[in-house]
């Protein structure tokens, strides 16, 4: 496992930013082996499969300083952990409905110091306050996700898109898309990353 594949993509990275994503290849099999965040046969594309395409929220927007980014359904932190470690000063909350995997979120961002995260065992539904941005991996379809953060969004539109979703999503979206109802922006991941991984994968946005 090689964390060169993240600077392969985003050399502006700083050498603790680099550093941390690094640690990342240690704590998460540890972690693996106590709690099953991961499955097994991923642990040794931790860096292509998990961070890097939790990554591909980057590529789509750069979120900005004070900015509140809320992580449904996080596992054990993707895509809210290499998030929080590209952008410092964004402020992140990751919440999951099952608490051991939490327990390997705080785990994992307590040893490599992130400041700017915190992760709660919570259903998205309880979660208060509002957010410039919702990101989630794959957890459910978009018709079922979309009520769980409806009405979580703040109004003031500072980024390069109004306050809304950033899903991760893979595979043929469009019967999915049609039955949510929604008016989506597709962002295919193989525009951004090279790997045979990224073919079918996609973030979609949603405003909020």
């Amino acid at each position: 496992m090689d964390a060169g594949i993240v600077t392969k993509y985003f050399p502006e990275l700083t050498a603790r930013q680099q550093e941390q994503y690094a640690q990342l290849g240690e704590l998460y099999p540890y972690w693996n082996q106590q709690i099953n965040v991961v499955s097994r046969k991923d642990m040794d594309s931790l860096f292509e499969r998990h961070v890097l395409h939790s990554l591909g929220i980057a590529k789509v927007m750069r979120f900005l300083p004070g900015e509140q980014v809320l992580d449904v359904g996080t596992g054990g932190g993707f895509p809210g952990v290499p998030l929080a470690i590209m952008f410092p000063e964004t402020q992140f909350h990751l919440v999951d409905s099952i608490g051991k995997k939490i327990k390997v979120v705080t785990e994992v961002s307590s040893a490599i110091g992130l400041t700017n995260l915190k992760a709660t065992h919570s259903r998205a539904e309880q979660v208060p306050g509002k957010f410039d941005f919702v990101v989630s991996r794959a957890v459910t379809q978009l018709k079922d996700f979309y009520p769980w953060v409806k009405g979580k969004f703040t109004k003031s539109a500072k980024n390069t898109l109004p306050s809304g979703i950033l899903y991760l999503k893979g595979g043929d979206l469009e019967q999915e898309i049609a039955e949510s109802g929604l008016a989506v922006q597709q962002y295919f991941l193989k525009n951004y990353f090279e790997e045979e991984f990224f073919e079918t994968k996609q973030v979609i946005y949603v405003k909020g």
